[in-house]
């Protein structure tokens, strides 16, 4: 009996040891959570409108669908890996934050060559000729409980050395979306329903030839227990 009880005893101080080690290791992790709006995300929505010789121009916009969580200066910036050797011949409403090697082109030069771009809004006060909706703000995003008209951010590309059709389009991979603070922390970009737009006069609905959604969430340490 006295042997039972000192197994059991030498058993239960390594159950407790390794509960322990566990505490140590999972108290705090940092995961994309917030506790004061865990359902909050900004969504990304890359909606490709319409085909052209060697690729397609696309409208991106941002929603910002946090309760409370703005987005303050100097803005969001966005970026994300292209799948295969994609450019960007030119933009509306946002830039790239680097040209790139774009060496391999004649004649018309793209406004981004890397496989990797970043883009940052324009600036209130941009030419109306290289504005779009909801775009030139210096990357300020509102949020959507609080005010809705100006929590989207959106931007126009065309992009080419891309597929031209829904079969031989790929989507881009690994996005990124910093703000100022941790930061947010974004999944792989999904094929959706096409977008639908409403003209301004009520009267015709048109839609994306393709939609992709991205979700993004905010980066935040979380406490485990």
């Amino acid at each position: 009996m006295e042997l039972f009880f000192r197994s059991l005893s030498k058993f239960t101080t390594s159950i407790i040891l390794l509960l322990f080690l566990f505490s140590c290791f999972s108290f705090n992790s940092s995961e994309a959570y917030d506790a004061l709006d865990p359902n909050g995300n900004i969504t990304i929505k890359w909606d490709i409108m319409s085909w052209t010789p060697d690729g397609y121009v696309a409208v991106v916009t941002i929603y910002n669908f946090q309760k409370y969580r703005r987005i303050e200066k100097p803005g969001w910036t966005l970026g994300w890996t292209w799948a295969m050797k994609e450019v960007i011949w030119s933009m509306v409403g946002a830039q790239t934050t680097e040209q790139g090697d774009c060496s391999r082109f004649k004649g018309n030069i793209p406004h981004s060559c890397k496989k990797d771009p970043t883009v940052v809004d324009l600036l209130p006060g941009t030419p109306y000729n290289q504005q779009i909706a909801n775009c030139c703000k210096g990357g300020v995003l509102s949020s959507w409980a609080q005010d809705p008209s100006n929590a989207a951010s959106s931007f126009q590309v065309s992009v080419g050395a891309a597929g031209t059709t829904n079969k031989t389009v790929r989507v881009p991979k690994n996005f990124t979306l910093k703000a100022p603070g941790p930061g947010y922390t974004c999944g792989p970009a999904k094929v959706g329903k096409p977008t639908k737009f409403v003209t301004q006069d009520g009267r015709r609905v048109t839609q994306a030839m393709m939609t992709w959604n991205v979700t993004c969430t905010f980066f935040k340490e979380k406490i485990q227990v």
